[in-house]
């Protein structure tokens, strides 16, 4: 549990690192640049320190970064214009939980308690009060029904990615791996990242193609040299130190309790960006996560 608190602190740190890089950099070239930054840093620690590509869960690995990081992402990204950041996010973490909860129950058998149910459950609600578009907080875009499409095909993404990865792990603990370490979490993590390089270089490539991808932002050379700062910082706090602790977490706990924690992502970046952008939070952000912590400190409590 203490790694999907430290997967939700890094995520929601990398939130705001990546609004930066995507300003100077837009929206394509900083999601491949965080990951290939990630890349370089996990390769380097998985095949010196970690196992590299010797282990039983290699397979595995590779297929849920193609889902989660890849066609995920995809959906995140290709929601955001149309469904605006509240709504794609709340669609995504809070439709991701119950799917990996569900899927695998059915897959490997992994039973929650109903009390684990029930307070994970609350953490959802928290994090849909506190983003749940209204009056006083409309979507900043126009709805377009489709982006709930992609939205679904976001959750869709990061749930299946999440119970992928632990089939993953199961295959490498019976294959008599060590799995509940950190080592093991940042070697998966560059499994995963390598899936998901992959996928959105192609898909760049793609769009490059069919003249599609939107020109860079013109920037003075002071400010793309914040900019590659930026990227850095996104790629070190997210795909490595996030998604090392998120497969840490998920190595050791079900998916249907990590994710809840890992919805919570949205809200730790409240303080955040206001300790580094002086974004003042609204007063409903701030009940909804007070809802959230208090459902997390509930779940932890009741294993």
């Amino acid at each position: 549990m203490f790694a999907s608190f430290l997967a939700a602190f890094f995520f929601a740190l990398n939130a705001t690192c990546a609004s930066h890089s995507v300003r100077g950099l837009g929206a394509l070239r900083a999601n491949l640049g965080r990951l290939l930054v990630a890349l370089l840093i996990l390769g380097l620690f998985a095949h010196t320190v970690g196992h590299g590509f010797a282990s039983a869960s290699l397979g595995w690995f590779l297929l849920s970064g193609l889902i989660g990081m890849g066609l995920g992402d995809l959906g995140v990204y290709s929601a955001l214009p149309l469904l605006g950041s509240r709504l794609t996010v709340l669609m995504t973490q809070c439709l991701a939980a119950p799917i990996a909860a569900f899927g695998e129950w059915l897959w490997l058998d992994t039973r929650l308690t109903s009390l684990q149910l029930v307070w994970g459950l609350v953490i959802l609600v928290g994090v849909a009060v506190a983003l749940m578009p209204s009056a006083a907080h409309p979507p900043r875009v126009q709805i377009q029904p489709v982006g709930f499409l992609f939205g679904l095909l976001a959750a869709a993404g990061q749930g299946f990615g999440a119970l992928v990865s632990r089939k993953g792990v199961t295959a490498a603990a019976a294959a008599g791996e060590h799995v509940a370490n950190a080592t093991f979490g940042l070697n998966a993590a560059y499994h995963r990242i390598l899936a998901g390089v992959v996928f959105t270089a192609l898909w760049f490539l793609v769009r490059h193609l069919l003249r599609r991808n939107p020109p860079a932002p013109v920037l003075s050379p002071a400010a793309r040299r914040s900019s590659r700062w930026w990227l850095l910082a996104n790629g070190l706090a997210g795909p490595v130190a996030g998604v090392g602790c998120y497969q840490w977490a998920l190595a050791t706990t079900p998916s249907g309790l990590v994710l809840p924690i890992a919805a919570t992502t949205p809200l730790l970046s409240i303080p955040i960006a206001f300790w580094l952008e002086g974004d003042r939070p609204s007063r409903r952000s701030l009940v909804g996560g007070v809802i959230a912590v208090a459902g997390c400190i509930a779940l932890t409590l009741s294993r």
